[in-house]
């Protein structure tokens, strides 16, 4: 299979490749299925090392609304939007910066980026800080904006909408199905950007066909698992694996 340049950065378009993208892209959907995110997380720094970010980045954002889609509609008794649009307008209007960010911005200064935002979130989620209680809504411009940056720039628009929920104490139960109401509607947007900005090419078209079978299994199997794993014990093997990823990812960019 013969794909040519992936894009003007990038390292290897061959057969091997493929195989290894579709591997990740596995892996990061059983996550994202099983806990309700953590795709971009796993799949970014390891693709972009395969395909680099401009073909990494529009690919995950895509597969990204497959599976929040599919959460959301099995779920959809659980969603409240209600309480989550401000979070996601705010978002919205972050994402054309970070969209800047990713066309503009050279690429090694945006992997090392990229990597600290995996390992400081990873971090967080496995000491868990104490925190206070936010109340209101009245800081929702601030974590939608930045999850808008991130997201845009690197499909990272979860970890911001992440701390948010645990800051106003969103039901551990309903968590998971909350955070597609708000991840759903501005991974489109970011999506919808990335066309826009002329991302997506026919090799990333190419590879979201090929992922579609090993995606949609991933799905499946992670919302089978998302019943029946001991969530904390799952969630602490893939924060370490994150900060690992993030290790690996800066040590590649300074090479």
């Amino acid at each position: 299979i013969v794909f040519g340049d992936w894009s003007s950065d990038v390292c290897s378009s061959d057969l091997v490749t493929i195989i290894l993208v579709l591997v990740i892209l596995f892996v990061s959907s059983l996550v994202r299925s099983t806990l309700g995110f953590g795709d971009a997380l796993i799949a970014m720094p390891l693709v972009v090392m395969l395909v680099g970010i401009k073909a990494a980045t529009p690919l995950i954002a895509i597969i990204a609304i497959i599976i929040a889609s599919y959460i959301a509609i099995t779920n959809k008794e659980h969603l409240n939007l209600k309480s989550t649009y401000k979070l996601i307008i705010f978002t919205i209007l972050g994402i054309p910066i970070g969209l800047f960010w990713l066309k503009e911005v050279d690429e090694t200064i945006v992997k090392i980026t990229l990597a600290v935002i995996i390992i400081l979130f990873a971090l967080f989620r496995l000491y868990r800080p104490h925190l206070v209680t936010i109340k209101t809504e009245k800081f929702s411009f601030l974590f939608g904006i930045i999850s808008g940056i991130l997201g845009g720039a690197y499909n990272t628009n979860g970890p911001p909408i992440i701390i948010y929920g645990t800051l106003r104490r969103w039901e551990p139960k309903n968590f998971r199905v909350i955070l597609q109401g708000v991840l759903l509607p501005t991974n489109i947007f970011i999506a919808a950007g990335h066309g826009i900005s002329g991302l997506w090419t026919i090799n990333v078209i190419l590879l979201l066909l090929y992922s579609l079978p090993v995606v949609i299994f991933a799905i499946i199997l992670g919302t089978k698992l998302h019943n029946v794993l001991p969530k904390d014990k799952y969630d602490k093997i893939i924060y370490y694996a994150l900060i690992l990823i993030g290790a690996m990812l800066i040590i590649n960019s300074l090479k």
